[in-house]
């Protein structure tokens, strides 16, 4: 276990700020997972911590030690790339010992790494095999076995699974979990993927723009987000977001809604705000405090769940439900408790 620490980190590639300002510090042990959309920094940010790219600005600590002028092959960190990065004309059990051959480990030591590797992944049976024998998921755990011959004190997985069909990442997401729970170690996972995030991490670092958004635990993200950005991202479907304009206000803390009339107590509104609600907060024909009836748009049946597409006085609002629709329209109903708010710069109203 590792304790890593990163201090005003910065990238530029020319004009374009990458990095901005980053500043983290990630305990013994953690899973932390980075998410964002493209180009939002989250590779890049692996790469200089593991060495592949240069660091502008900032430092880079691993048990206290700065790492920044490090070779990769001395920082103790080994990553996993997206492309699984197998040389095709050797055999598993060669691909997984090829790292350590290059360092001149012997030959015994070589041998029980990569059978202890292969038994944390089980994979034992697929030594001999090579690369195009091999499905999608086992050179995955390949690539992943690879990593852990070389005993890491930090592991980085950038986007693995984006290759492997819906399925094989839900396996694959179990696996890296219990991987973690086996090995204890520290891991800094890239993704988009919002479900990845929430399934598999401590704690989520929601980065935008090269800037973090927020950073916690996943059910505080979810429940709790600092914008609207965070609000949207995290949540499947994403969070409904309705504006209000100043003449749906009637006073400091009572809004006009839908024909509602719903007081707030210890929130004052003085201008435009956007009001957040998820689709699984919103309730079919149930007499909550917050009352709409809604025109269906499209249903997308997804078997016990169905993902209702609506839309109330030209806003779109997505419901998630159980029940089966059979009309056109539908009422539906949310409580002012489940409601979230955002000031007219999409930041939180608490």
């Amino acid at each position: 276990m590792s304790k890593i620490i990163i201090k005003n980190l910065n990238k530029s590639y020319g004009d374009n700020k990458v990095i901005n300002n980053f500043n983290i510090n990630i305990n013994d042990g953690e899973f932390i997972v980075l998410v964002g959309p493209s180009g939002c920094g989250k590779s890049t940010l692996l790469r200089m911590i593991s060495g592949l790219e240069n660091i502008d600005q900032g430092e880079i600590f691993l048990d206290d030690k700065l790492i920044n002028n490090l070779l990769p092959s001395k920082r103790e960190i080994a990553m996993v790339f997206q492309s699984y990065a197998l040389y095709p004309h050797m055999n598993v059990f060669e691909n997984m010992s090829f790292g350590l051959k290059m360092e001149k480990i012997p030959k015994s030591e070589i041998d029980q790494k990569v059978n202890n590797a292969a038994a944390i992944l089980q994979i034992e049976d697929l030594l001999e095999r090579k690369p195009k024998q091999l499905s999608g998921g086992q050179r995955q755990r390949v690539a992943i076995g690879r990593a852990i011959t070389r005993s890491p004190k930090v592991f980085l997985f950038d986007e693995p699974l984006s290759n492997l069909d819906a399925a094989l990442r839900s396996e694959m997401r179990v696996e890296i979990s219990k991987l973690h729970k086996k090995m204890n170690s520290n891991i800094i996972y890239v993704t988009h993927d919002q479900v990845e995030a929430m399934t598999l991490a401590d704690r989520i670092v929601v980065l935008n723009k090269g800037n973090i958004e927020q950073y916690g635990k996943p059910h505080e993200i979810y429940s709790d987000p600092n914008n609207i950005f965070v609000a949207e991202f995290i949540g499947s479907p994403k969070m409904n977001i309705i504006k209000i304009n100043k003449e749906h206000i009637a006073n400091s803390n009572t809004l006009h809604l839908f024909n509602n009339k719903i007081t707030f107590d210890n929130l004052v509104f003085k201008d435009e705000i956007y009001l957040g609600i998820r689709p699984e907060d919103i309730i079919l024909e149930s007499n909550l405090e917050i009352q709409l009836e809604v025109k269906i748009d499209l249903v997308e049946n997804l078997g016990f769940e169905k993902i209702i597409y609506s839309k109330v006085a030209n806003n779109q609002i997505i419901i998630k439900s159980s029940k089966n629709i059979i009309n056109n329209s539908l009422k539906v109903s949310f409580s002012k408790n489940k409601v979230l708010f955002f000031d007219k710069y999409k930041n939180r109203i608490r």
